[in-house]
C-alpha cells in the first residue's frame, strides 16, 4: 500500500472518529463545477440508505447566499476545490463553521486556503484524463463515497461501507479494462463529431452529475463547444423538442433505480434522433465489484469512460484539454 493511499485512508478514519462525537442529521454537499458534479452520486447514496440524514449539493456561493435554516451546529458540511483556491468554496468553509457545523474539505494538494477554513481535509489522488490513476479507491468519487458512506456506517451500522471498500481495491482493474473496451470507439466517435457545434448530455439518478460535469467541464470549457447536461425525467418536459436526426446525444445508462428513466429517453432517442452516443454500464466488466455496489460504483467507471472520449475528442479537434479562453487568465 502506498504512502499516499495510508495517508488519505488515516484522514478518512479521522474524520469518521469525528462522526462519532456528535450528532448529525443533515450533509451539505457543497462546491462549484466539476468538484460539485462527483458529489452527486454520494447525494444519491444518502437519499437511497438512510431514512434519518438528509443531503442536499449546494453551488458554494448560493450556499452561502441562500444560507440555509436547517445549517447548523448537527450538520456535516464537506466541500471539495481540487487545488483548494476556490475563493467562494473557501468562503463557503468559512461560513459553515460560523454555524457551528462540522467541515470536511477535499483537494488534491496538502495545504490550501480551503484547507485552513476546515476542521478536517482528505488529500486525494488524481490522474488527468486520458491516464490511468495509480491510487482509484482514493480518486475524488472514492473518498467522497467513503466519507458519506462512512457516515452511514458510523450513525445507522450500514454495512455497505465495508462491501465499498473491498470494491474499491479492485477499481483499478476495472479502470483499466474499460480502458481497452472503449478505446476505439471513443476515436471513431471523435473523428466521426468532432466538428459538431453542440453535443448534449443526458443521464438521471447517480449518473446526473457526470453527464453534468461532462457537459460544462469537457464541452464547454475545455472544448469550447456547446452543451447543456439534460435530466432524463425531464427530457420529455421540453428538451426532447431539440431533437432532431443532426443534434447529437450522450445518454448514460446506469444500474441504480433511475434507469427506466434513462431507458425512456434511449427509446426515443433511437426513433427520432441518429447522431447519439450510448453509454450502457451494463456493458461494463463489473464482475469484481461487489453486487450491491455496481449501481453506485458505475459512475465513477462511466466518468472514467467519457474521460477518454474527451481525450480522443480534443486530438483529433486539435484542442487541448488544457486550453482557455478566460479561466485563470482575466478577472472574474
Amino acid at each position: 500500500m502506498s504512502n499516499i493511499t495510508v495517508s488519505a485512508q488515516a484522514q478518512v478514519k479521522e474524520v469518521l472518529n469525528a462522526y462519532k462525537e456528535r450528532e448529525i442529521d443533515r450533509v451539505f454537499l457543497v462546491a462549484c463545477g466539476g468538484s460539485s458534479a462527483l458529489m452527486y452520486p454520494s447525494k444519491y447514496f444518502i437519499d437511497r440508505e438512510s431514512d434519518k440524514i438528509t443531503a442536499e449539493v449546494f453551488n458554494s456561493n448560493e450556499f452561502i447566499y441562500r444560507n440555509p435554516k436547517t445549517l447548523g451546529e448537527n450538520s456535516l458540511v464537506i466541500l471539495c476545490s481540487h487545488k483548494g483556491k476556490t475563493p467562494e468554496t473557501t468562503e463557503a468553509a468559512k461560513f459553515a463553521k460560523s454555524k457551528g457545523a462540522l467541515t470536511v474539505s477535499l483537494m488534491y494538494v496538502d495545504h490550501a486556503p480551503l484547507g485552513d477554513e476546515s476542521d478536517f481535509i482528505v488529500n486525494y489522488s488524481w490522474a488527468p484524463a486520458g491516464q490511468l490513476d495509480p491510487h482509484p479507491e482514493i480518486m475524488n468519487y472514492a473518498i467522497l463515497y467513503q466519507l458519506s458512506m462512512g457516515l452511514l456506517y458510523v450513525k445507522e451500522d450500514n454495512k455497505k461501507y465495508e462491501k465499498l471498500l473491498n470494491s474499491l481495491n479492485n477499481l483499478g482493474t476495472v479502470f483499466e479494462k474499460a480502458k481497452v473496451q472503449c478505446a476505439d470507439k471513443a476515436k471513431a466517435y471523435a473523428n466521426l463529431y468532432k466538428d459538431e457545434k453542440v453535443i448534449y448530455t443526458m443521464a438521471s439518478g447517480s449518473n446526473y452529475g457526470i453527464a453534468y460535469s461532462f457537459a460544462i467541464c469537457i464541452l464547454m470549457e475545455m472544448q469550447w463547444i456547446h452543451s447543456h447536461a439534460i435530466h432524463a425525467g425531464e427530457f420529455f418536459h421540453g428538451p426532447f423538442e431539440v431533437l432532431d436526426k443532426d443534434v447529437p446525444f450522450i445518454l448514460l445508462l446506469g444500474l441504480d433505480e433511475t434507469r427506466p428513466m434513462e431507458e425512456r429517453a434511449l427509446k426515443f432517442l433511437q426513433e427520432h434522433g441518429e447522431k447519439l452516443l450510448i453509454l450502457d454500464a451494463k456493458d461494463l466488466e463489473l464482475t469484481s465489484i461487489d453486487e450491491e455496489m455496481k449501481q453506485y460504483i458505475a459512475p465513477l467507471v462511466l466518468n472514467f469512460v467519457l474521460r477518454e472520449y474527451a481525450v480522443a475528442i480534443s486530438k483529433v479537434r486539435n484542442h487541448p484539454l488544457e486550453t482557455r479562453r478566460y479561466m485563470f487568465k482575466v478577472p472574474y
